[in-house]
């Protein structure tokens, strides 16, 4: 009997231990940077490096680099094709089966954007073709992605930003997750931009709760490699 009480004991603490995994309770961070330049009068380079955290500066979680071609239809509607690579550390993931991970992605992409009032709003539409290296097996999927972003001006300076994005499955279980953000933007110059965030991400059985700092740089490269006049 005594050796029973000792074994559910163990059990119980054992799951307890494995539920506290996913690190669904700590508070991690995200550290990115975006940068959109034009190259062509009609197309620009999307550039992008993110690197999550499960807790505020400790506990590497994941690596998101991605680029893509935009082509400006006109300055409310932009198309893009692109690429990503992501690497994951699957110490604390949210799908318990895996462990570490590495993807290779394509993506397609439609901006719209508009203005009500003072409210700038940008509809995003995106399709991810998702090639997953999981070490002893490979998997195939793809997505739908719409996200709704509102951002408002304060100032000059500071401005304000909220998005929600709802990431569908285009096989197995229908939804994906949804990522819910607020920020505080700050204007640094004429074309850079930091804003300080959180974002509630859920899933279906967890929810995790991140900070974010983003840095935008948008310099115009056309301006930048714009040959100079040859001096009479």
């Amino acid at each position: 009997m005594k050796k029973l009480i000792v074994l559910l004991i163990l059990l119980v603490t054992s799951s307890g231990i494995h539920a506290q995994q996913p690190g669904e309770n700590e508070m991690g961070a995200w550290y990115m940077y975006f940068g959109t330049n034009k190259i062509a009068e009609r197309f620009s380079v999307h550039t992008e490096a993110q690197f999550r955290f499960y807790e505020t500066a400790s506990n590497f979680n994941q690596l998101l680099l991605r680029t893509g071609l935009n082509y400006h239809i006109n300055p409310n509607a932009i198309a893009t094709a692109g690429y990503g690579f992501i690497s994951t550390d699957g110490t604390f993931e949210e799908f318990p089966n895996e462990t570490n991970s590495k993807e290779h992605r394509i993506f397609q992409q439609f901006i719209l954007k508009n203005k009500v009032w003072e409210f700038l709003f940008e509809h995003r539409y995106r399709l991810e073709q998702r090639f997953i290296d999981f070490g002893d097996r490979t998997d195939t999927q793809h997505r739908a992605r719409y996200r709704i972003q509102v951002t408002l001006p304060l100032t000059d300076t500071f401005f304000l930003n909220f998005y929600d994005e709802l990431f569908i499955n285009l096989q197995d279980d229908l939804f994906g997750q949804n990522r819910l953000y607020g920020a505080l933007g700050i204007h640094v110059t004429e074309n850079s931009s930091v804003q300080f965030g959180y974002l509630r991400n859920q899933f279906t059985n967890a929810v995790f709760d991140r900070w974010q700092i983003g840095i935008f740089f948008n310099p115009d490269l056309r301006k930048v490699f714009k040959k100079k006049e040859p001096l009479d």
